[in-house]
């Protein structure tokens, strides 16, 4: 079974903060998952991901494919620690 690197959602009521996780890309948005590696918090004054990058590393070399929105959160935050 494939693995996906993809959003969790949690908080309160139009007030969202998720959780980035290593997930079965059959299991439901907030369902089982095998591995936090990371968060994110849109409301924030500076909108930012905070990864665990050894784990986030290890993962994407044993094939776990990021969903589009992960995928785009990896490249800002490379950016951000390039400057």
């Amino acid at each position: 079974m494939a693995t996906k690197i993809r959003l969790a959602r949690h908080g309160a009521k139009k007030n969202p903060f998720y959780r980035i996780v290593i997930a079965h890309s059959e299991s439901p948005r907030n369902g089982k998952f095998i591995e936090v590696i990371g968060t994110y918090d849109p409301f924030k004054e500076k909108p930012r991901a905070n990864f665990k990058q050894d784990r986030l590393t290890h993962w994407l070399k044993t094939g776990a494919v990021p969903t589009l929105i992960v995928k785009h959160l990896i490249k800002e935050t490379q950016k951000v620690a390039a400057v």
